[in-house]
């Protein structure tokens, strides 16, 4: 994992916010990632601690739903912004070629062609600063590759390296300052960063390697990164909290960042809307103070 050099002080995420565990920090680093979802269980507290003994945390719903602080505020620290985001999406692995992967591809593709020019690129522009107007994004491409896709895990190591091959090999566009590449790992590809794992302590996350921008998508199998939805909803939920943390903050910490709460989508985390049919995440308003 990276150390931001960015001149706020790092804050780790806490239990009660991630649920199943933190996600470990370094001194320097910063939250960017798509916490679980815990909702309030509807069963009674010994119930729930009979079930907790046969099954994982990670299968269980305990805890209480995400609110926004109503202290939260994002703060500026001078660095990049995508004021114009250019998400290419790469499937990563051998499944997304079958009728079923298939057909969530072409979803997550009309997705981002649809929400890069809606509301929710249009309410980002608040967090514009001198010489970086955010607007709305485009589109500009998808890559299914089937080699060397990860078995079973794969790290955030392997993952910026192989953004790094994948650019210099031409199989995807080379990055320019407002590149964002989406990486979508086959069903049952677990996902691990530093000591976490995602479906364990979270759901998604977005980072940079030098000036390339990119986000991690596991498919969401576990209940707390399903949050009670179909997994293609799921899916556009986190998608959608990670664009816009990339946007606002593409190198954690370094750009609109609250060093207690996180960035623009932790604030808000699973608190959702809907967007040209598409279930999107509620991102916080430094202007308006709420969630929207």
């Amino acid at each position: 994992m990276k150390t931001s050099k960015a001149r706020v002080v790092a804050k780790r995420k806490s239990a009660d916010r991630s649920g199943a565990g933190a996600v470990k920090f370094a001194p320097g680093e910063h939250v960017r990632i798509v916490p679980l979802h815990y909702p309030k269980p509807s069963i009674s507290i010994d119930e729930l601690g009979r079930l907790r003994g046969e099954a994982p945390d990670t299968d269980l719903f305990d805890g209480q739903p995400h609110v926004a602080a109503a202290t939260a505020q994002l703060t500026y620290n001078n660095g990049p912004l995508l004021t114009s985001v250019q998400v290419f999406t790469i499937f990563w692995g051998t499944k997304w070629g079958g009728p079923s992967g298939g057909t969530i591809m072409q979803r997550m593709n009309k997705f981002f062609q649809a929400i890069l020019v809606s509301s929710l690129l249009d309410q980002l522009h608040e967090y514009s600063v001198p010489g970086k107007s955010i607007g709305h994004g485009s589109f500009i491409g998808t890559k299914l590759i089937t080699a060397k896709p990860p078995v079973g895990s794969v790290t955030d190591s392997v993952v910026r390296k192989q953004v790094k091959a994948w650019i210099a090999a031409k199989t995807v566009p080379k990055n320019t300052k407002n590149t964002l590449y989406f990486i979508f790992l086959d069903p049952g590809v677990i996902s691990i960063m530093g000591g976490s794992k995602s479906c364990q302590n979270y759901c998604g996350y977005h980072d940079a390697v030098g000036s390339v921008y990119y986000a991690v998508m596991p498919y969401p199998t576990c209940a707390g990164c399903l949050g009670g939805m179909t997994a293609p909803d799921a899916l556009t939920g986190t998608s959608s909290h990670e664009l816009c943390e990339a946007i606002t903050d593409p190198v954690p910490g370094s750009g609109w960042y609250d060093n207690v709460n996180g960035e623009i989508g932790d604030i808000c985390a699973w608190n959702f809307k809907k967007i040209a049919g598409y279930t999107v995440q509620l991102e916080w308003s430094n202007a308006h103070n709420k969630c929207m």
